[in-house]
């Protein structure tokens, strides 16, 4: 993986076309954002990032939020790219959600944890006043080193959904960085196989010890 990761930095620093990193952009921008709602198409998405415009289909309504949260993905993931290397910590996970939903209108609180409760569906998440107290646990739990280490904060991640909004590209971002980090392949979950990723997130913790029968919990399970 280092040897991947010298290519992505070498081809942003030097905005290199048509190369991984290029395709990384418009392929992880479109895919992350289309699973949260997004109306825009891959092939719009290519054009905000080569060229910072697009063309919108006949009749098509495009909301100002999914061109600047396609934009403000560009920056996260060069945002990781830059800090692969760096320990996960509450300042950083705050910093990575500044840079998701910088300028966005359909949230109160930027690059901070929620002030209101959320759902995931019909799941009560984290209360507000708990999210640090749930956030400090789980980095103090996470020891970065295994594919099922990354896969147990992300599921953990967001079932706290310690923002407002934009904690599944957040927690994406995250996952993509530490399986760099850690020599491991890193993946980006297709728009495609959106309601296998909602129905694994749902599962994991019934199904989890049928693959990791040695995994503890990083904190206590979250009610209905």
């Amino acid at each position: 993986m280092k040897e991947v990761i010298k290519i992505l930095l070498c081809e942003k620093n030097n905005s290199y076309k048509n190369g991984l990193y290029h395709f990384l952009q418009i392929y992880f921008a479109y895919n992350s954002n289309h699973i949260e709602g997004s109306t825009l198409s891959k092939e719009q998405t290519r054009f905000i990032y080569e060229k910072d415009s697009f063309i919108a289909e006949p009749n098509q309504i495009i909301k100002t939020n999914d061109i600047l949260e396609a934009k403000n993905h560009f920056r996260a993931l060069d945002f990781i790219l830059d800090n692969v290397y760096e320990k996960i910590n509450i300042d950083f996970i705050k910093k990575l959600h500044f840079f998701v939903k910088k300028d966005c209108s359909d949230i109160e609180v930027i690059g901070d944890f929620k002030k209101r409760q959320n759902f995931v569906g019909d799941i009560k998440t984290t209360p507000p006043k708990q999210v640090l107290e749930h956030i400090t646990k789980l980095l103090d739990s996470y020891k970065d080193n295994s594919f099922e280490d990354i896969i147990d904060f992300h599921f953990h991640f967001e079932k706290i959904h310690p923002f407002e909004d934009g904690n599944g590209r957040v927690g994406r971002l995250l996952m993509f960085k530490e399986c760099l980090k850690n020599n491991i392949i890193p993946f980006v979950i297709d728009d495609k196989h959106r309601l296998f990723y909602y129905r694994g997130l749902k599962e994991y913790e019934n199904t989890k010890a049928n693959y990791y029968p040695n995994k503890k919990p990083l904190i206590l399970p979250l009610k209905r």
